[in-house]
């Protein structure tokens, strides 16, 4: 059972992670946080050594749910191409699936950490690279399985995958039109079946 000290910082990290995702690490101010919280700032910095090392806590609450949600979409029983589509599936909905988090927190902290946040720009790349690991590893099977073919590496095939996807969630949230998404997740379901279906 989690001791008492656990639970608070438990409890930090959830009620702050939509919002250093929405608003940012420059945007998101200490007042914002206790605020949310019902917390002094000293207990919070009684928990974190400093804002910093919250909003890294914060995206990784946020990163944790977010790959377990794609694992649970990819690690169905199926072919290669159904999990694929699995996956699909979960991003034509993304926007459900983030709206508690406050966004897409690749895009989001990756964008916003870009040029003041080297630690959370780096948690934002190695979530990126996770994903991509994950969906390579997919294509890897169905190619040992005879289950589909790639004109190129799996790697590299899920890379350009997840590229169309995220930069979808880019244009849908920029724009506030889930179309780009939906749009670019259908064209990608076409994609796959005609470019990579044996």
């Amino acid at each position: 059972m989690p001791t008492k000290a656990e639970r608070t910082t438990a409890y930090i990290i959830e009620t702050v992670a939509p919002i250093f995702n929405k608003h940012g690490y420059v945007g998101t101010s200490m007042n914002d946080l206790t605020e949310a919280t019902g917390l002094t700032k000293g207990a919070l910095y009684g928990n974190f050594e400093n804002k910093e090392a919250l909003a890294l806590a914060a995206f990784q609450f946020n990163s944790t749910l977010l790959l377990k949600a794609i694992d649970d979409k990819l690690n169905i029983e199926g072919t290669a191409l159904q999990k694929l589509f699995s996956l699909t599936d979960f991003y034509r909905h993304y926007n459900k699936f983030t709206a508690s988090m406050g966004g897409c927190p690749i895009l989001n902290v990756g964008v916003d950490a870009n040029n003041n946040n080297a630690p959370l720009k780096s948690a934002a790349n190695e979530t990126l690279r996770t994903i991509e690991g994950k969906i390579a590893l997919v294509l890897e099977n169905g190619v040992k399985n005879n289950e589909i073919k790639l004109p190129v590496t799996p790697l590299q095939f899920a890379k350009q995958l997840y590229t169309m996807i995220q930069g979808a969630i880019a244009m849908a949230t920029i724009a506030s039109d889930r179309k780009y998404l939906i749009n670019t997740v259908a064209y990608l379901d076409v994609l796959v079946k005609k470019e990579i279906k044996k």
